[in-house]
């Protein structure tokens, strides 16, 4: 696990969208033998691992890393084959669990978990297949199934998530782009919420085509709505009201069916609430993390 940041320094990190650390990229990065993840890590305290979404890397944590680090030992992911973590091959759910699992294999239980959009799939499975490791969760923007069905209403259509997968093919830094709009989508700081996406989804290079396709199949094939009963530790669902990738009602569905969960909703937010609502989110986590 690669670690950067001092934890006496944390709590003067600026209020910025910006990777936490400054390391070069791996030169294995594409060698599916490699497991390494790259993860940096500030703070003190219990440990937080932060898992972000699809397209994007650990440093659009940017402007919350300051505020948890003042209590938790943060540790912020690069998901496979996203900023700069080496891809095994292919990018599949319990594969990107079982690494992330590797990275942080050294902290102590039980972990915290902080998973956004796709990240909150990988948290939630993480936190069924250790129960005994992972602690509290806390679940934004996401959802146990991204694409709707006959018995699932509460969703973006799979042909519209589908059909960003046919034009990466074609022009995948353009479909990452539209992408980043669809999740900004109706949020009444949209403008300024883009500006900060597009700012970060590069600042680490670009992701590996192959990760972007193989991730994206998670996000439209992956159903979780059997798992989530058995995912017993507590756990927060913080959704944005004008989420149009993971609405509300999904948020309410998986914060009701989880044995120990809460809902929180951040008004006028869409999908990125913890960028373009900070104060609110944080008032929304806070507590629940420091277990009130």
């Amino acid at each position: 696990m690669s670690v950067r940041g001092d934890p006496s320094s944390a709590a003067g990190l600026p209020q910025s969208a910006r990777p936490l650390g400054g390391e070069e990229r791996s030169d294995d990065r594409g060698d599916p033998t490699s497991a390494l993840l790259h993860v940096e890590s500030v703070g003190a305290g219990p440990p937080l691992v932060l898992l972000h979404g699809w397209a994007m890397h650990s440093g659009i944590w940017g402007p919350l890393v300051p505020r948890l680090a003042r209590r938790f030992r943060v540790h912020a992911v690069d998901l496979p084959g996203h900023g700069h973590s080496a891809l095994p091959s292919p990018f599949s759910l319990d594969g990107a669990v079982a690494a992330i699992s590797a990275a942080t294999a050294g902290q102590p239980s039980p972990i915290a978990v902080l998973g956004w959009s796709l990240g909150g799939l990988l948290a939630m499975r993480w936190a069924k297949h250790e129960p005994s490791r992972i602690g509290r969760i806390a679940l934004v923007a996401t959802s146990p199934r991204f694409a709707a069905t006959a018995d699932w209403p509460h969703a973006a259509s799979a042909e519209t998530l589908r059909r960003f997968g046919d034009e990466l093919s074609v022009a995948w830094k353009l479909t990452i782009q539209r992408f980043l709009a669809l999740q900004v989508q109706g949020s009444e700081h949209g403008r300024a919420t883009l500006a900060a996406l597009r700012e970060q989804v590069f600042a680490r290079g670009e992701p590996l085509p192959k990760a972007l396709r193989d991730a994206l199949e998670v996000i439209v094939t992956v159903d979780l709505r059997a798992d989530v009963p058995a995912i017993a530790q507590p756990a927060i669902v913080i959704s944005g009201e004008r989420d149009t990738l993971t609405p509300p009602a999904a948020g309410r569905w998986l914060a009701g069916h989880l044995p120990r969960g809460q809902f929180a909703l951040v008004r006028g937010a869409s999908h990125v609430p913890f960028l373009s609502h900070a104060e609110r989110f944080a008032e929304a986590l806070d507590g629940f993390l420091d277990g009130r």
